[in-house]
């Protein structure tokens, strides 16, 4: 089987690697012919490895477009993901990496994930139900991180109800800081597993990255920004309102 695709305008020294050291790493791990001139890259080999060798060039592709680069790390990860493929798997049914972090790739793990996300990519407005620890709040911000890097949004904004429906903070000790941060916390933890700590302070502190209470929306002009709101069910009908609008 032979495949012909382009890569123009992907910058080549991240794809391929200092002197072509990618290329040979993909070369050495695939018996697929990987043949490259100019921006025109032709495979030819086994149709089921010819589609895995596909799938890792769009794979490495996107994340040079998320990320700026590629690590050797990266690489042999993507391999051994893309490797996982069975030739029965459908094209559409691959789910693509969210976002790279220090450590690995986050993607889509179940068919409900890789809705949920597929959703993100094709609705302005997108409501996620389902129990607790299936991944919503951490997709969402992975989503997030993913879309402000690639610069396809200026900043996101992080919203929590600061208690549930119908309670109180007047009963917790501390001020108003150390009353509702147990309630942003599960927002932070999401926001350090993808990004290191300096640099997640200095996206806050540019204003990149709010963390604020449902509260403090009111009022607020939300341009070019991804907003979540997470834990919506413990809004009330008005703060709800008061959201969308």
């Amino acid at each position: 089987m032979q495949k012909r695709f382009s890569i123009k305008g992907v910058d080549q020294l991240q794809l391929l690697g200092f002197q072509d050291v990618n290329l040979r790493s993909i070369q050495q791990r695939f018996s697929t012919k990987i043949i490259i001139r100019g921006t025109d890259v032709l495979l030819d080999g086994a149709a089921a490895e010819v589609i895995q060798v596909e799938k890792l060039f769009s794979e490495l592709i996107l994340l040079i477009n998320r990320n700026g680069k590629v690590s050797e790390r990266d690489l042999e990860t993507l391999i051994y993901l893309v490797k996982s493929i069975s030739p029965a798997t459908k094209e559409e049914d691959l789910s693509s990496v969210i976002l790279g972090t220090k450590s690995d790739f986050i993607r889509p793990k179940t068919k409900g994930q890789l809705a949920y996300y597929q959703s993100t990519l094709k609705n302005d407005i997108v409501f996620v139900i389902g129990p607790a620890g299936t991944g919503k709040t951490y997709l969402a911000v992975a989503i997030a991180v993913a879309h402000l890097k690639a610069h396809e949004v200026s900043r996101i904004v992080l919203a929590r109800p600061a208690v549930e429906a119908g309670e109180s903070l007047g009963f917790l000790p501390g001020d108003f800081r150390e009353k509702i941060d147990p309630y942003l916390r599960p927002l932070y933890d999401a926001l350090y597993d993808m990004l290191s700590g300096d640099k997640l302070r200095q996206m806050i502190e540019r204003g990149e990255i709010e963390i604020v209470p449902l509260a403090y929306m009111r009022g607020r002009t939300l341009n070019n920004a991804f907003v979540i709101l997470d834990e919506a069910q413990n809004t009330t009908p008005n703060q709800m309102k008061m959201f969308l609008t």
